[in-house]
């Protein structure tokens, strides 16, 4: 290929043409998904095309930097979303998640019930994608709500409250993972961070919320429920051995992080855990070991947990798809100049940064109903604003873009239909309860995103 191609397009367009060309390329994508429901993949994409002709780019060269931006960004993200999934369904498929909810709920009295369920997932949504976390708890809800002959929204919202908050806020989710990669913010330290954004915000949202939420919608529990079940006979992982391959990446991630701040990376003892908890290696031992302890070491054949892995790479192609999509928009964002102007113009309003980066993914979110979508365009929108900032506020910029990123899910949001029919209420029920729990979930991490601050 040669080096023409390979080139960055670089435009000769005005302020106001750049600003023009943003406009309509991000109306684009929203006019795409939302009304002709194109799929995310092929709106980013039409969207970035057309962005970068009205910027003043030669046709011929308008999906360079979008190629460009594809290529890196699955090369820096694809694999880490890829473990994540194996890591998920191993946990899943061996039981390893059952045993975790069986074993939180079994030790928990029926008034603490709430606080259980958003701690169950909590746990369970670190390595879940919020899809696979709902269909796996939602019968457990169920059960739960049953037993206790309690509203199911009391029990409910909280497990959700716990899900939607890791999902928007917590690496190895691929949101959080995009914002990282394109505010180039510390993982380590945006983990750290995150975890203490999402222990008092899913706290607030969720088990305190759903006292009121369950006296709006006093709903019951379906009668017919499915319990989310591995294969009858197989053995299950105890209980320590799932929550170590849950928590395993985590931990490895926070040593490398506190080898950093405390500095010591440079010592034998300090490069060791640099590597070992660089994301993709942190990940990649995890998926190993639970190859063993959730699959040979249970008695499953290697055959058969080789199938188990590859069963999970299928269903998150068309997320590595979105993803790449959306990394190709964000430099063409870069690359045509519209980034340095929206976040030109962002700087010299009186917002704070990161109530700038939480504002632009609210709209995004709004109006695309995608929070992979509002995170990875609000990500480029804002990127510039993060240069000269210090490591931790760019952590908590990265934590402002996936807190924006889950506000207000409503009728162009699949999340929100999925709660609607797994919970068995109308559309005005799941207004009152998960669109607004989410609204609740968004603005208290902000708030905890600009509490933190003030002091880091």
């Amino acid at each position: 290929m040669s080096s023409l191609l390979l080139a960055a397009p670089t435009t000769t367009a005005g302020t106001p043409q750049l600003i023009v060309a943003a406009v309509i390329g991000i109306a684009a994508i929203i006019l795409l998904i939302v009304w002709l429901k194109l799929h995310p993949f092929l709106s980013l994409t039409v969207g970035a095309g057309l962005m970068a002709v009205i910027a003043g780019v030669p046709y011929l060269k308008a999906f360079n930097s979008f190629s460009t931006g594809l290529g890196s960004t699955v090369a820096s993200v694809g694999v880490l979303i890829a473990l994540g999934a194996a890591i998920g369904t191993l946990l899943v498929r061996s039981g390893g998640a059952d045993e975790i909810v069986d074993t939180v709920l079994a030790k928990t009295p029926l008034q603490r019930l709430p606080w259980a369920l958003a701690l169950v997932a909590f746990i369970i949504g670190i390595p879940l994608f919020f899809e696979v976390g709902v269909v796996l708890l939602i019968p457990v809800v169920m059960v739960a709500a049953r037993r206790a002959k309690v509203p199911l929204i009391l029990l409910g919202i909280p497990a959700l409250a716990g899900l939607s908050a890791l999902h928007g806020l917590i690496p190895p989710h691929p949101g959080p993972l995009i914002a990282i990669a394109a505010l180039k913010a510390n993982l380590g330290m945006t983990l750290g961070l995150g975890l203490l954004v999402a222990l008092p915000t899913v706290a607030i949202s969720g088990p305190l919320l759903a006292r009121y939420m369950a006296r709006w919608v006093p709903i019951e529990a379906p009668a017919l429920l499915g319990e989310a079940s591995h294969e009858e006979g197989q053995r299950r992982p105890r209980f320590g051995v799932a929550l170590l391959v849950v928590l395993l990446p985590v931990v490895l991630m926070l040593l490398a992080t506190l080898a950093e701040t405390m500095g010591f990376a440079k010592s034998a003892v300090g490069q060791a855990l640099t590597f070992v908890g660089t994301p993709l290696i942190a990940l990649l031992i995890t998926t190993l070991l639970a190859l063993v302890l959730l699959g040979t070491a249970l008695g499953t054949g290697r055959d058969k947990v080789s199938a188990i892995v590859g069963s999970s790479f299928g269903p998150i192609a068309g997320i590595l798809l979105i993803v790449g999509a959306g990394g190709g928009f964000k430099q063409t964002l870069v690359d045509t100049g519209v980034g340095n102007v929206i976040a030109s113009g962002l700087a010299k309003s009186a917002l704070s940064p990161l109530l700038a980066a939480w504002l632009v993914a609210v709209l995004i979110r709004i109006a695309t109903g995608s929070a992979t979508v509002a995170t990875i365009t609000a990500s480029g929108i804002v990127a510039p604003l993060a240069s000269g900032l210090p490591a931790t506020h760019v952590a908590l910029m990265v934590l402002a873009v996936g807190a924006g990123s889950v506000f207000l899910s409503h009728v162009n949001d699949a999340g929100f239909w999925l709660v609607k029919e797994y919970f068995g209420m109308t559309v005005g029920q799941t207004f009152k309860t998960w669109a607004l729990m989410e609204c609740v979930l968004s603005v208290v991490a902000l708030a905890f995103i600009m509490l933190l601050s003030l002091v880091v």
